[in-house]
């Protein structure tokens, strides 16, 4: 699984993801051609979210895709995702290797920081993610990022760098020129639960990759 981090990167969001669309949107995303999904619900309700973390295991297996748990190792254990994202209040990349062991994914947010990256890389982070570069609804307060950081980055290391914050269409182009493996995207995907409307989302965005590879 490791070496599929590219792509376009989905996260799910429980104010934009109705309980009963849940699964809907979420398939229509990965049937659409998102090669890895985040969930992330910050809501505690533990049975609901071993639900929905359950369903997408099944629709990730089913869409050759990738599964990250935001933040709870709990939940990626208990649901057998492919891997956890971290941010700065988690636990350690250390932690979550010796629970999770060798074989899963640990991304972890580094925010507009060099110095968060690199720390990151040499603790054995499977890939790095930098945001937010635009203004973003679900993080208004997120501290800002250049897109030079993608590039400057990428000089030194090969870990994979993803980007998130307020990503759209008309501005992912900024992100994948400075050579973004993967771009993460809340809002432009899931602002509309109609499956058309996810698709033809998913589709713009994978295009765009594919004009900058």
């Amino acid at each position: 699984m490791k070496n599929k981090l590219s792509g376009l990167y989905a996260i799910t969001d429980d104010s934009l993801m109705p309980i009963n669309e849940f699964h809907s949107m979420a398939e229509a995303a990965l049937s659409s051609g998102v090669k890895i999904i985040q969930y992330r619900d910050k809501s505690h309700d533990c049975e609901k979210r071993i639900k929905q973390a359950n369903q997408l295991k099944i629709l990730c297996d089913k869409h050759n895709a990738i599964l990250i748990i935001n933040d709870d190792i709990e939940l990626t254990i208990k649901s057998n995702a492919d891997g956890i994202h971290l941010g700065k209040d988690d636990l350690s990349i250390n932690d979550a290797r010796k629970r999770l062991g060798p074989n899963k994914i640990i991304g972890v947010s580094c925010y507009n920081k060099i110095s968060l990256a690199e720390q990151a890389i040499k603790d054995g982070a499977d890939y790095i993610a930098f945001g937010s570069f635009f203004g973003s609804s679900i993080k208004p307060d997120a501290p800002k990022a250049d897109a030079k950081l993608i590039s400057s980055i990428k000089e030194h290391y090969n870990t994979p760098v993803c980007c998130i914050g307020g990503i759209t269409i008309n501005n992912c182009h900024t992100l994948l020129s400075e050579s973004a493996d993967m771009l993460a995207v809340i809002s432009e995907l899931f602002s509309s639960s109609k499956v058309s409307d996810i698709q033809k989302k998913c589709a713009k965005f994978i295009s765009a990759f594919d004009s900058n590879s």
